[in-house]
């Protein structure tokens, strides 16, 4: 099992950037696929970005393309979602997302460890 835990919300103009960090717990963070995922009220829950156990694939949200990043640092444990040209519509609660074995999926029924989450607001 492993436990997420995001790091790096916060207020930002549109236009600017924030750098999104999930530190996950154990020594198996290698062996997961990861995903970011984000509800904005009254939403349900979207696919952001996700990334391989590797790191070498990644796929994105049409939405993101060209604007976020997603990285991972297997040694650090811990995923990355650096977020630029920031818009209002990105606003929502950004969730890192687990699941075992190495493939990414853009469905978030196949992840079955979440992190508690963390708020980006961009402001216009």
């Amino acid at each position: 099992q492993v436990q997420l835990v995001e790091s790096g919300g916060g207020l930002v103009q549109a236009g600017g950037s924030l750098r999104l960090s999930c530190a996950a717990s154990g020594r198996t963070f290698s062996t997961y696929a990861m995903g970011w995922f984000r509800q904005a009220p009254g939403k349900e829950r979207e696919f952001v970005a996700t990334i391989s156990n590797s790191g070498r694939s990644t796929d994105y949200a049409d939405s993101v393309k060209g604007r976020f990043t997603i990285s991972r640092d297997n040694a650090k444990n811990t995923m990355y979602l650096q977020m630029n040209s920031l818009k209002p519509e990105d606003t929502a609660a950004y969730y890192c997302a687990a699941r075992t074995g190495g493939a990414p999926s853009v469905s978030s029924t196949l992840y079955p460890y979440w992190g508690q989450g963390t708020q980006v607001t961009v402001s216009s």
